[in-house]
């Protein structure tokens, strides 16, 4: 199984592309991810509306997609998992052998439009708080890698 992570905008913010990276790397060791960029959409001088600016981002989420992909959003009104039972559904996706590509998507500021939440087969939430979606990338990364050692065995989460 391959995870492709699909983010609106490019992280900016230079220590949490750091730990973006260090964390992509780490799981790079246990199986094949991605993370792409797509170009978010800037409001032009006439105030693009924040529903268009969803619709235009969905649709370049939407082109991302190829059948047999699995998609899974990051929304604050998805399910709250522990670190072990991200694990264990991880594990269970991967056994199940249906799906060739789990995609993981990160909206923009305004969240994702109803094409995309129609697309999805499911939706996660971090937290209840609200947090920059650059410092979700990197919360994100950081669990996907947790839940790879919790699934190997290995010593990095404690309980």
């Amino acid at each position: 199984m391959k995870i492709l992570i699909l983010v609106v905008g490019r992280t900016s913010t230079d220590y949490l592309r750091r730990g973006i990276d260090l964390y992509l790397d780490r799981l790079s060791h246990y199986l094949p991810v991605e993370m792409k960029v797509i170009a978010d959409v800037k409001p032009s001088k006439t105030s693009l509306a924040p529903e268009r600016q969803k619709e235009l981002e969905g649709e370049a989420i939407l082109s991302q997609l190829t059948a047999g992909d699995r998609l899974v959003l990051l929304d604050e009104k998805g399910e709250e998992l522990t670190s072990r039972q991200l694990a264990a559904r991880l594990e269970k996706i991967s056994a199940q052998g249906s799906c060739r590509r789990l995609v993981y998507a990160i909206g923009g500021p305004y969240g994702f439009s109803e094409a995309v939440y129609r697309k999805a087969q499911g939706l996660l939430s971090l937290s209840r708080m609200t947090f920059s979606h650059e410092m979700v990338r990197l919360f994100f990364v950081e669990q996907l890698y947790r839940a790879m050692t919790i699934i190997r065995g290995e010593p990095y989460h404690h309980d």
